[in-house]
């Protein structure tokens, strides 16, 4: 099986996530990030729209372990960014 290495997933735990200096988020601001990522019902039930982290494949769920595909998280970041 030939891989590209540029098309390698980078695949990381939360914690791990947490722990590097490329990104600024804590552990808690990322799992904040993860319980929005999809669209869920309010108390009036109104639809309260996700942050389009699961649309983009960010997130890999096995069991209670939460992955994180550095790759697509990098794009989703990018796709985020304010006008410059």
């Amino acid at each position: 099986m030939n891989v590209n290495p540029k098309k390698k997933k980078r695949l990381a735990t939360v914690s791990e996530v947490a722990d590097m200096p490329d990104y600024p988020f804590t552990k808690s601001a990322l799992r904040h990030l993860i319980f929005q990522a999809e669209d869920r019902v309010a108390s009036s039930g109104d639809i309260i729209p996700g942050n389009g982290l699961k649309q983009a494949g960010v997130l890999i769920r096995i069991g209670k372990r939460v992955l994180i595909d550095l790759n697509k998280f990098d794009q989703w970041i990018e796709n985020h960014r304010v006008g410059e």
